[in-house]
């Protein structure tokens, strides 16, 4: 969809202030934005009612903080982010953990204890060859006494000063923290929750979907308005989750040419490159009620890394009543498209305010970012522009 997307609200789902987010007193601006935006049309009762465009934070505020810690999710949440991801994972006992992978080599300092030397392995997962630490082979226990640290230390050198400060923390305890914020601010503390390689763990009787939706029951966030989105690599996840709690669902989309690994396994021949076709976002909307594309699927870029003609992704998924929430937008210039990067140093910030623009124009729902206070400040000049 092209820049003519800001006036087709009929595919946006907003609501009153008192679930805006945290944004709407973070961020300058905001409560104009909110009004800009009352009286749109929505999705229907099986959309969580949210700012549009949405601002995810990607692991937190991992631009700023070692990801899926409580300490990235704060932040996130302190600069305004409407919505908190995670990543889960699980422990050899069962538990479900924040890890953007079950390989917890970079992500935390497994390879300083000596006493886990041995729990050093290769393996495949998802077709791919592996060798570190692996969350299955460890209790929750075991993983308390490990620390996180910052998964790419030479584009984020600033992280690393956090290198040490928090544990992995298990979904349960997100969950709580998520309520307690909530209280504390008046209004519901939003997540955006993903089932890692949920093939893959199933074969090891290490199942995702189920202890999931035991905990969002447990805690509330089972249900069509609750202040969640389920999502996953895998659509099949999302088609079980479907049968088990009815909170929104998202299915995510990696490269045109890549299959997602449960329709690999099962011998379905139908890439990602199929499932965006009109007829595959059909199949997806019968149990989900967005998708989470590659931004590459919505703007893709020329051989020079420059941003090209924008695909028809957004609109055809609209025309099916799904969101469309891409993936994922940092401020450093190694990770911006080639229109929005400045100066010569990798790891310097670009103009990721110009980014955002490009993608907003497209008629996106929302985006994820590692840097939600950039998000928002380019969300506020989008929607009052």
């Amino acid at each position: 969809m092209t820049q003519g997307a800001r006036n087709t609200p009929g595919r946006r789902t907003v609501l009153g202030a008192a679930v805006l987010g945290s944004a709407a007193m973070a961020i300058p601006g905001a409560a104009q934005a909110q009004a800009a935006e009352q009286g749109r049309g929505g999705h229907g009762p099986s959309r969580p009612g949210l700012p549009v465009p949405t601002i995810v934070g990607h692991r937190g505020a991992s631009g700023y903080r070692p990801e899926h810690t409580l300490g990235s999710y704060q932040l996130a949440l302190d600069m305004g982010a409407h919505v908190i991801e995670q990543d889960l994972v699980p422990t050899k006992d069962g538990h479900l953990v924040c890890r953007h992978e079950n390989d917890i080599t970079a992500t935390t300092d497994v390879a300083d204890h000596p006493e886990f030397a041995s729990r050093k392995a290769t393996k495949s997962v998802d077709g791919v060859s592996l060798t570190g630490w692996f969350t299955e082979d460890f209790t929750l226990a075991e993983l308390k006494t490990l620390r996180a640290k910052e998964r790419i230390p030479g584009n984020r050198q600033h992280n690393t000063l956090y290198n040490g400060r928090w544990e992995i923390p298990t979904f349960e305890e997100v969950l709580r923290w998520a309520d307690e914020q909530g209280r504390r601010r008046g209004r519901p503390v939003w997540l955006y929750t993903e089932t890692k390689h949920p093939t893959y763990f199933r074969g090891l009787g290490l199942g995702l979907e189920e202890p999931f939706a035991k905990l969002l029951r447990r805690y509330g966030r089972d249900r069509a308005n609750s202040p969640i989105f389920l999502q996953s690599f895998e659509p099949t996840s999302m088609q079980r989750m479907a049968k088990l709690v009815s909170s929104p669902r998202v299915v995510l989309f990696d490269a045109a040419d890549t299959t997602p690994w449960d329709l690999k396994e099962a011998g379905d021949p139908r890439t990602v490159a199929d499932l965006v076709k009109p007829e595959g976002l059909k199949w997806i909307a019968s149990f989900a009620q967005g998708i989470g594309p590659w931004l590459e699927l919505v703007i893709p870029t020329d051989k020079a890394g420059k941003l090209g003609t924008p695909t028809t992704l957004v609109r055809d998924a609209h025309a099916k009543d799904l969101i469309v929430h891409p993936y994922t937008l940092r401020d450093e210039n190694t990770f911006l498209p080639a229109d929005f990067r400045r100066g010569t140093d990798p790891n310097a910030y670009g103009d990721a305010f110009g980014a955002f623009k490009a993608y907003f124009e497209t008629g996106i729902d929302g985006i994820f970012t590692d840097n939600p206070d950039t998000g928002l400040l380019a969300r506020e000049d989008f929607v009052s522009g």
